[in-house]
């Protein structure tokens, strides 16, 4: 577990210089703090993230590679540079390692423009059955400037058929197929998705955004040795800064390098690659194993309650750190409704879309949670039965806004035994 951390003490200067600025982070600190933050793709990182964002490394510009640089003066850049990459290579036994790309969405489009031409077919997940916009969907850029032949899960198991899936690649002849998601509960079986690509000859791929920590714990299965291109964020699992990674085999690394820059992106933000650093040096830790696999415990112990509570899950559980609830058949209640009435109770979650659908995804079926913060902050499976009842309580009580407060305030005094930042 990280250390923890000292905050207010940190923000001396900006108290003085913005004081607006400044209360407004106290209070987001104090949301975090005194309330159940469920929300799968977030998480808490150490002190030592937080510094390196902060740090002098953000007046640097550094357009460019390590030791291939269009400024001068970036001898302390490149080491920086240069100690993500080996970090994040051996962190995933990747060839090599891009960590330029700013967010996901970039790192996806990085991908696909050094993989493909603009018209290419490729094949990802439904944004609606768990995939991202990235993965293909037609409002984003991803499905404008490519064709993406969507594939889904399975309507009775509400898990992904891989026959299915091979069989829709056979048809689709697709240059690219991409694994990994935001909203799938299980274990993928990537090794599957590699038979799949060999068999179309197409380039096998995968977005591990959500799982990238646990992949490099070995917690669940790393598709990095044997994949050709892996993309992933470093704020999720992995508990790094909001950012991200390309990992790739050597085959591809000029492609990529060139996609990233000068292809979509100027000068890297190298206060935020120090922070990734920072991060991958910690995941190296056995300590980080172990969080991992708690994170999954916490995350099957959780569903087992809100099972007991009468909540459908899809899929009926779960493998890894998230967990999608179908509050509309369980509850007649919709994903923003839930969403709404469990922040008025200090507990943190959003409304999301469930396979099949019948509702918008503005006010959709389910609602998504997930369990890498409450882990960071050192719950375990003993405690995701009081977590599972304040859910639970909040998502009865939905239209009582004083039964939601009082939830609230029992939610709070619950935090106070798990400080992080105090």
């Amino acid at each position: 577990m990280a250390k923890k951390i000292l905050f207010e003490t940190d923000l001396k200067f900006l108290k003085k210089a913005d004081e607006e600025i400044y209360n407004a982070l106290i209070s987001e600190k104090q949301r975090q703090m005194e309330g159940i933050e469920l929300i799968p793709s977030e998480n808490l990182v150490s002190q030592g993230v937080l510094e390196a964002l902060g740090s002098i490394a953000t007046n640097k510009y550094s357009e460019g590679y390590p030791g291939k640089r269009y400024y001068g003066g970036n001898e302390f850049i490149d080491v920086i540079e240069n100690l993500a990459i080996e970090r994040a290579k051996k962190l995933f036994t990747a060839e090599h390692v891009n960590v330029q790309p700013l967010s996901g969405s970039p790192a996806n489009m990085a991908m696909y423009y050094a993989l493909m031409e603009l018209g290419d077919v490729f094949m990802g997940l439904k944004l609606t059955e768990g995939g991202h916009l990235t993965h293909g969907h037609p409002v984003n850029f991803s499905g404008r400037q490519y064709k993406c032949v969507s594939y889904g899960v399975d309507k009775t198991t509400e898990m992904l058929d891989y026959d299915a899936i091979k069989k829709l690649a056979l048809e689709a002849k697709p240059k690219l197929i991409l694994s990994g998601y935001t909203a799938y509960p299980r274990a993928i079986d990537f090794k599957a998705f590699r038979e799949i690509s060999d068999a179309v000859g197409a380039y096998c791929c995968a977005d591990i955004a959500h799982i990238a920590g646990l992949c490099a714990a070995g917690v669940h299965e790393n598709p990095v040795p044997y994949f050709d291109v892996v993309t992933t964020t470093t704020h999720k699992t992995l508990r790094g800064p909001r950012s991200a990674m390309i990992m790739c085999k050597n085959a591809f690394a000029e492609k990529i390098d060139k996609a990233v820059f000068p292809g979509l992106q100027g000068g890297p933000h190298e206060h935020v690659i120090a922070a990734k650093a920072v991060a991958f040096k910690e995941a190296l830790e056995p300590s980080f194993r172990d969080y991992a696999a708690q994170i999954v415990k916490n995350s099957k112990a959780l569903a087992d309650v809100l099972i007991a509570k009468g909540l459908r899950l899809v899929s009926g559980g779960t493998d890894n750190h998230l967990i999608l609830i179908d509050v509309f058949k369980s509850k007649s209640l919709t994903g923003k409704q839930v969403e709404h009435a469990l922040e008025l109770a200090g507990i943190y979650c959003n409304k999301n879309t469930i396979p099949f659908d019948s509702r918008t995804p503005w006010d959709p079926s389910g609602i998504r949670i997930g369990t890498p913060a409450i882990t960071t902050r050192g719950m375990k499976e003993t405690h995701m039965k009081e977590v599972g009842e304040f859910i639970s309580k909040g998502i009865e009580n939905a239209s009582d806004p004083a039964k939601l407060a009082e939830i609230k305030a029992e939610v709070k005094e619950f935090c106070k035994a798990f400080p992080f930042y105090k």
